[in-house]
């Protein structure tokens, strides 16, 4: 029985589907109701998930919206990391206005995550548009980086991530970007995000701390 059951897995055919629970005979004799009511035991009947593989596919972060206030006076509002569809693809969107100073900022990004997107650890280069204005200086253009994720807990519980980037790189406007973004989930859709970003132009030196909220898409 048991060389049987490893001619069995060692099949091509089944490494390719895995089987269902009552392939390998695990009946759970529960109530028909109760199996309604879980999508889970349903999955389970028709085919044993592969959770490893699910773990590191299945995204670690979530879309988010955002609505955040700035020491300096300002609003911001916008959009982080929406999927285009199973790629590894990203896209995300701001705007930021100082009530009190000529200081405002919008622009997107298109983000590509090198690794698989239930990694932990994440790297995605960051090619975009932004423009920006402050009181001493004003620039607007392609915006090139890249972007450090750190997941310290699944499905938007809690991450940290590093953006650098730089906007109309090799001109004389250029500008740079960094931008520190810590956020930790207090219900299961809302999350606070705390905002370190630093602009570094030939004429002058800028930064700005802010306080974020986020709501989550998504399960």
């Amino acid at each position: 029985m048991a060389l049987s059951g490893l001619g069995m897995w060692g099949n091509p055919g089944w490494c390719q589907t895995l089987p269902s629970a009552q392939d390998l005979g695990l009946d759970l004799d529960l109530k028909p109701e109760v199996i309604q009511k879980s999508p889970v035991l349903q999955r389970w009947q028709r085919q044993v998930p592969n959770i490893l593989d699910e773990i590191k596919n299945e995204p670690s972060f979530r879309t988010r919206l955002r609505l955040g206030y700035s020491q300096t006076g300002g609003m911001n509002l916008g959009v982080e990391d929406i999927f285009i569809g199973n790629s590894r693809f990203t896209v995300s969107g701001d705007y930021y206005r100082a009530f009190n100073h000529n200081k405002h900022s919008y622009g997107v990004n298109f983000n590509y995550y090198l690794r698989p997107l239930g990694s932990y650890v994440n790297i995605a280069p960051v090619l975009g548009y932004r423009h920006l204005e402050a009181e001493k200086y004003s620039t607007d253009g392609v915006n090139l980086g890249a972007k450090l994720l750190f997941v310290l807990s699944r499905g938007g519980g809690a991450d940290m991530s590093l953006t650098q980037s730089w906007i109309a790189p090799g001109t004389a406007e250029e500008v740079g970007l960094t931008r520190l973004s810590v956020g930790y989930a207090v219900t299961r859709k809302l999350r606070i995000s705390t905002d370190i970003e630093k602009q570094n132009a030939k004429k002058s030196r800028d930064s700005r701390l802010g306080v974020v909220l986020e709501w989550m898409l998504g399960n």
